[in-house]
């Protein structure tokens, strides 16, 4: 035994899953909700929800900031969970309907707003959300984005808010194709390697998803856990060809979740769900999982197969911590090692010890999630995904010398362009003569070259591509 090491070979783990569930509390107390305020006096909950939402559209829309972000930044100021859940509604229902919205004020409006008047634009974004696709009570949304026109210091306003509100009211949001949110450049490329499918994608993207849940099964089954949500009053269905899956069709809370943070249970779309089975490591296999965080397929991989020898790198060490944080809940770590490197660098980590199974979950255009990020398709542009296509065959091509002879690399993507996914395999597979491709049967989704396309929506999952590739030998 080594010196220091805990004689019960599971008691490590649980005083680290202790220690972070501590931490969590601790730094929760800290953190605890402001009263929201405007020029120091404080507004009415309703009123500060509908700032809170401005403020953050107004940065994702006009600003190019990550929706993502601004709502972690904006959300720990209000007090009640009810209105934060409110703010995440409206920020997605708006940027979602977004092409709605913008015919909407396009025919309703005599002039374009100034650029000055950003703020106010975002406002009416989510004033229109509201009532059209939340079907919020109209007269309690109407009064509440009305006083927040005046909270955010724009009183000359009000009066235009309250009648376009009105109008919206009486007459709905006039008809937008789903694809007119989408930038041109990327509409046409979607309709180019999906002709027969492109409108149906864009039609998946301005729809809510589904909550996937995946059951940690070194805690619990299926089973148990659905009968847990039962009691809780929330219904969840068992999906077919995935083992440790549930789908629950209305929101809800993760935290709210029984057992979330003793770490029954995680939330992980059914698509990279897949990732576990595309990738099938044998028994107490050396992994590599490359590009790893936030922790959630390396997570399920351990929660499989504890007795993996899993190494989970990513170049960013902020989001590395986030994967500690989700191995200490779900109490999987002590399997793991986790780097914070440039896997396409293996020269500055790599301990020559050959992987049996590699995972590359490779950072990607993100146009197979547009339901869960909309925010994609206003920050996107055509250089970026030329950066990625690149940055995908780099990875590919410095991590396959770390297979052994036999070992399989399953390379994914949340994309559905075919430049990132398809042609991107096909470009490695032609240059390496030891690659081959292992089929992967119709539950990853579409035949696409040596791989598999999901589309977005497909079995209420996201848009998902895995090809899993075998080294000679």
């Amino acid at each position: 035994m080594r010196r220091g090491r805990a004689a019960h070979p599971h008691a490590a783990a649980r005083r680290r899953q202790g220690h972070h569930r501590r931490r969590l509390r601790q730094r929760a107390a800290r953190a605890a909700p402001r009263p929201a305020t405007v020029s120091g006096r404080a507004l009415p909950p309703g009123v500060a929800v509908r700032v809170c939402a401005a403020r953050v559209l107004d940065a994702v829309m006009h600003r190019g900031r990550s929706l993502k972000t601004e709502l972690a930044q904006a959300l720990p100021d209000l007090p009640d969970p009810r209105d934060r859940a409110l703010v995440e509604a409206i920020c997605f229902a708006a940027l979602r309907q977004r092409a709605r919205a913008d015919a909407a004020l396009a025919a309703w409006m005599p002039r374009p707003l100034p650029r000055r008047d950003a703020p106010l634009r975002a406002l009416l974004h989510a004033g229109l959300a509201q009532l059209d696709p939340l079907a919020l009570p109209a007269h309690a949304a109407l009064a509440a984005t009305v006083d927040a026109a005046r909270a955010l210091d724009r009183p000359h306003q009000a009066g235009l808010v309250n009648a376009l509100l009105r109008r919206a009211q009486r007459e709905g949001l006039p008809a937008a194709a789903p694809g007119d949110a989408w930038p041109q450049w990327l509409r046409a490329r979607v309709r180019e390697d999906w002709p027969g499918q492109a409108e149906a994608i864009f039609a998946a993207s301005t729809q809510q998803a589904p909550t996937w849940l995946r059951v940690n099964r070194r805690r619990t089954t299926r089973d148990d856990y659905a009968a847990r949500l039962r009691e809780a009053g929330i219904e969840a269905q068992r999906v077919e060809g995935l083992p440790d899956a549930l789908r629950v069709d209305a929101p809800v809370a993760p935290t709210t979740l029984p057992g979330f943070a003793e770490g029954d249970v995680s939330v992980q779309d059914g698509a990279a769900q897949c990732v576990a089975d595309a990738l099938a490591p044998p028994p107490g296999a050396r992994v590599l999982d490359a590009c790893a965080a936030p922790g959630g397929k390396s997570a399920h991989l351990l929660e499989r197969d504890p007795a993996l020898r899993l190494t989970a790198i990513d170049v960013d060490a902020r989001r590395l911590r986030r994967v500690a944080e989700t191995h200490a809940r779900l109490g999987v770590g002590e399997g793991a090692r986790l780097l914070a490197a440039d896997a396409a660098e293996p020269k500055a980590w790599w301990d020559g010890e050959p992987f049996d199974a590699v995972l590359v979950d490779a950072p990607c255009s993100a146009t197979g999630i547009v339901r869960r990020q909309p925010d994609v398709l206003l920050h996107r542009r055509p250089s970026d995904v030329d950066a990625l296509v690149a940055l995908q065959s780099r990875l590919l091509e410095a991590l396959w010398p770390l297979l052994a002879p036999g070992g399989r690399l399953v390379y994914a993507t949340c994309s559905i362009l075919r430049v990132e996914n398809e042609a991107q395999v096909a470009a490695f597979l032609a240059r390496t003569p030891d690659a081959s491709a292992q089929a992967l049967d119709t539950t990853f989704g579409h035949a696409s070259g040596a791989g598999r396309q999901r589309l977005p929506g497909e079995d209420g999952m996201d848009g998902f591509f895995y090809a899993a590739l075998v080294k000679a030998g």
